[in-house]
Order: structure tokens, then C-alpha cells, then sequence
């Protein structure tokens, strides 16, 4: 009789472990993960599309899409969808739009992420 309930003392010891540890790993799981919100936001910030950068470089040159289409020779609403993600330049035009924001195609490609 003494065996069974030593047996059964260390079984519930055992599962208490366990329950214990298991609350310290989702303890130190949540930790991280609110710890790192702040470079998951870093990163929603830096990847950035083809199209959005396209709309930045043409905001921080002060020009708008008519401007830009004229430039180029495409019309405004091919600039839109360029830069709304609907469809993508073609390698003419965006070595023109890179050329025209006075930047290298290459630079504005290591951009997009």
C-alpha cells in the first residue's frame, strides 16, 4: 500500500513538473514575440513594392502622374497601375522613370523587397 501511493506522490511530481516547465516555455515564447514587434514593424516599413517606391520618388521629385506619363510617353493611367501594383513597367519605361527620378535602375530595384 505504501508503494502504490509513493508511485502515485511521484507520478502527480512528474506531471507538476512538466505543467510547470510547459508554462515557463509559453512564458518565454510570449516574451519574445512582444519583444520583437518593434523589428517586425521595422520590416512592414522597409518592404516596400515596385509601385510604392515608384510613388514615393515621384512625390519627393514634386511631380505628378500626368507629368511623368508625358516624360516618359505612356499615359496617366499607366503610371496609376504602376504605382497602385496592377501591373509592372516595362524594362523601357522603368529605366526611364528611374532615369527620369535621376536615379539608377539598379538602385531602385534593390529597393523592392
Amino acid at each position: 500500500m505504501m508503494y502504490l501511493s509513493f508511485v502515485s506522490v511521484t507520478i502527480g511530481l512528474v506531471f507538476f513538473a512538466a505543467f510547470v516547465y510547459l508554462f515557463y516555455l509559453v512564458v518565454k515564447a510570449l516574451k519574445k514575440y512582444n519583444g520583437s514587434q518593434q523589428v517586425r514593424k521595422e520590416k512592414a516599413e522597409k518592404s516596400k513594392t515596385l509601385g510604392e517606391l515608384l510613388k514615393n520618388h515621384r512625390i519627393e521629385c514634386k511631380m505628378t502622374q500626368e507629368f511623368v506619363a508625358e516624360a516618359i510617353g505612356v499615359s496617366r493611367q499607366a503610371v496609376s497601375k504602376w504605382e497602385s501594383g496592377k501591373s509592372d513597367p516595362s524594362t523601357t519605361n522603368l529605366l526611364a522613370l528611374a532615369d527620369l527620378f535621376g536615379i539608377s535602375a539598379e538602385d531602385l530595384l534593390k529597393e523592392v523587397q
